[in-house]
């Protein structure tokens, strides 16, 4: 079996911080068995809609990934799983795999990252990353100690997402410059992930 046909590996992710500001946000994307961190630029719309999600306060009425999320328990299927598939030209891609409770009749639904992500926090669902997509952009390097979490953390809540991608390009390990047109333009191209909702 070539590499080209050896089956694709998905790492598990989950949310590891969201930095805002009025116009964009990042959302961060650790490894759950690993060092790696993956940063996306999404819309503050969409940043929001995680944030209100994990922050366990109700919106008085549905938003908009609280509608999709009641209809699709209305029509009998949960959400199992959500993938960030593939990065292209700056654009992540993604798909939430819906099936029946009982795991049958699965489909895989085309999504930009952004919502996939705010879907899979109302579903309580795994959050997955195609390797593919570890090894076309640059990434973070997760902080070892507790002080450095700490630290890193707080770093991340105090810096503009513009602050943060120079800081990616002169000194932290890795770089999210192509991030940034993936997910900052994704809510203005809505192109299945221009991951800057992702």
């Amino acid at each position: 079996m070539t590499p080209e046909n050896a089956p694709e590996t998905d790492v598990e992710v989950r949310i590891y911080s969201i930095a805002t500001s009025l116009t964009e946000s990042i959302i961060f994307l650790d490894e759950t068995a690993g060092t790696r961190i993956l940063p996306i630029w999404i819309g503050p719309t969409e940043a929001q809609a995680i944030a209100i999600r994990l922050s366990g306060y109700p919106s008085p009425r549905p938003m908009t990934h609280d509608l999709i999320f009641s209809v699709i328990k209305t029509l009998g299927l949960t959400l199992n799983r959500v993938t960030i598939t593939d990065i292209v030209e700056n654009t992540y891609y993604s798909q939430l795999h819906l099936a029946s409770p009982d795991g049958g009749n699965l489909r895989f639904i085309d999504s930009r990252p952004s919502d996939a992500v705010a879907m899979a926090v109302r579903f309580g669902c795994p959050i997955f990353i195609s390797e593919r997509v570890f090894g076309k952009t640059q990434v973070l390097s997760k902080p070892i100690t507790e002080d450095e979490v700490v630290k890193f953390k707080q770093d991340l809540k105090n810096l503009k997402p513009n602050d943060i991608i120079g800081q990616l390009l002169g000194g932290m390990p890795g770089q999210a410059g192509d991030e940034k047109n993936e997910e900052g333009r994704e809510g203005e191209d809505e192109g299945e992930e221009d991951d800057e909702q992702a």
